[in-house]
């Protein structure tokens, strides 16, 4: 189970903060689980070869990528809530290579019709975040995630935000929704001003990705960095068993 190293409160408003991505892997919607509301930053610049449009599946010949096709051409600015979809019927392609390459897993007959309909739905929408926003809705609903999910422009100005630095951005959306504790992956100690949200009061928790227990899996070596729709077709509805083992540590 999740452990928080520090007594909570009925006061305690835990907030992450992060960018979507596509079909995230599986310590994305643990830190989901492990916060009181998630808040999609998708007014950030896009980045290319990045977690926002493609993720990784396993196949007999090795990782693959699975990647949405968007319009980033002239467009070295855009935000990822401005990123367009380059390419119609992209997500066709995708549950071919899904069914191809997850036909022999335990649990494809249960989980393929939900996971295609999920995923030809969020294929109808003409931009990257709402995709991907989409997705991770159903799939949190799958892992009986309830935690609140809100745009960050739905709190903020999207132009007063472009204005600041990236701990600033972070500090005012937690300022703004209350939060007593920011929950972060462990990549944002790079950059992350600590102490400022310490100085207004805000406690900043990293999650530990280590001791995830390894499941059967398809095609050789276990990899734990793969998207979450590997976990629910090898293990179904016992997905869950094998996720809610990060912690956060209250810095």
């Amino acid at each position: 189970m999740i452990v928080i190293e520090k007594p909570v409160s009925k006061a305690t408003k835990r907030v992450m903060i992060t960018q979507s991505n596509y079909i995230p892997w599986k310590g994305y919607f643990d830190l989901i689980a492990l916060a009181d509301e998630l808040i999609l930053l998708d007014s950030v610049q896009f980045t290319r070869r990045d977690w926002r449009n493609r993720n990784i599946i396993k196949t007999p010949n090795g990782p693959l990528w699975l990647t949405i096709p968007v319009e980033v051409k002239g467009r070295y600015h855009q935000a990822i809530d401005e990123t367009r979809i380059a390419e119609i019927g992209w997500v066709d392609a995708h549950i071919r290579t899904i069914q191809m390459n997850y036909k022999r897993a335990a649990y494809f007959k249960d989980i393929s019709p939900w996971l295609f309909e999920s995923l030809s739905k969020a294929g109808e929408e003409p931009l990257l975040a709402h995709v991907n926003e989409q997705l991770i809705r159903s799939i949190c609903a799958r892992l009986f995630i309830e935690t609140p999910i809100r745009r960050c422009t739905d709190i903020l100005d999207k132009a007063a935000m472009q204005q600041m630095d990236s701990t600033e951005r972070l500090l005012e959306l937690c300022r703004a929704t209350n939060a007593t504790d920011y929950i972060s992956g462990p990549a944002a100690r790079d950059y992350l001003n600590v102490s400022l949200f310490n100085k207004h009061g805000i406690d900043v928790g990293w999650a530990d990705y280590s001791g995830y227990p390894e499941y059967p899996q398809l095609w050789g070596a276990f990899d734990h960095r793969v998207s979450i729709v590997d976990l629910l077709l090898n293990m179904g509805q016992s997905a869950s068993s094998y996720m809610h083992h990060i912690r956060a540590a209250i810095t």
